[in-house]
């Protein structure tokens, strides 16, 4: 677990903000007909553009600058220049860059035209839980509150947490210590550390939150994670430092 200084901070806000300012430009852009590759595209000029370098692109094989996953696909889905957008689609849209060496990280569920009031109520119960969590990147809390309350919250709507990936630590490095589960220890496995929260360490939360069941299951071109009973699935996610003076998200738009 690495705590970070004030100026490492900085650099990680400035590389948050690219990484918001341009979720906010792909939440415009996707509407029906758009490929998943257009979006793609659009996320690497606007990075490149920004003096940032891609966080995915090349990252363990990742082929593209964005995560992009449709309906039942929880997250990790491949753009591809044959895969167009519909009305009623949700998409997730899941995001990273790295300036001076500091990552940012975020991601949001987003509809495509109109969407049912199902759907609605999936991306709201998802955002609700990853707030939920947020509340709890206090310096007297640990690890295992966070997934507690991400996890009362989405299980209070009637839906599940994906259990198979989790939030975690990020700096220097995309994915660093702690691991952050979005839900409880009393589902942990036995001797998994449960640290407690200090002020400079800085959080990935990222609640993946489904209308089924929790099982996921990962398709044959290795990345892309979809609900095994086919259930639609929202992703959202915050880079979060911990403060003396409570939770600084630093993904705000």
């Amino acid at each position: 677990m690495i705590s970070k200084s004030w100026r490492e901070l900085q650099s990680m806000h400035r590389a948050c903000t690219i990484v918001v300012e341009t979720l906010e430009v792909l939440a415009q852009a996707a509407v029906a007909g758009t490929t998943t590759k257009d979006l793609d595209t659009l996320s690497r000029e606007r990075i490149v553009k920004a003096g940032a370098k891609p966080a995915f692109l090349g990252y363990r094989g990742y082929p593209a600058t964005l995560c992009i996953s449709l309906n039942n696909e929880v997250v990790h889905g491949i753009p591809s220049g044959k895969r167009k957008l519909k009305d009623g689609d949700i998409v997730s849209l899941d995001l990273g860059c790295i300036v001076d060496g500091f990552y940012g990280d975020a991601a949001r569920t987003v509809g495509v035209g109109t969407i049912g009031t199902d759907a609605q109520r999936l991306l709201k119960a998802t955002e609700e839980s990853l707030h939920a969590g947020i509340a709890q990147c206090v310096a007297t809390k640990r690890v295992g509150d966070i997934g507690a309350a991400v996890q009362g919250v989405a299980e209070g709507y009637g839906y599940s947490v994906v259990r198979e990936f989790v939030g975690h630590g990020i700096g220097t490095s995309l994915h660093e210590d702690p691991q952050v589960p979005n839900y409880g220890p009393s589902l942990w496995s036995r001797g998994q550390p449960n640290p407690r929260l200090r002020a400079g360490m800085v959080l990935a939360i990222e609640p993946m939150v489904t209308a089924g069941r929790p099982a996921s299951r990962v398709l044959r071109d290795g990345w892309t994670v979809v609900t095994a009973d086919g259930s639609r699935a929202a992703h959202f996610e915050h880079t979060v430092a911990v403060t003396d003076s409570g939770p600084e998200v630093l993904t705000l738009p």
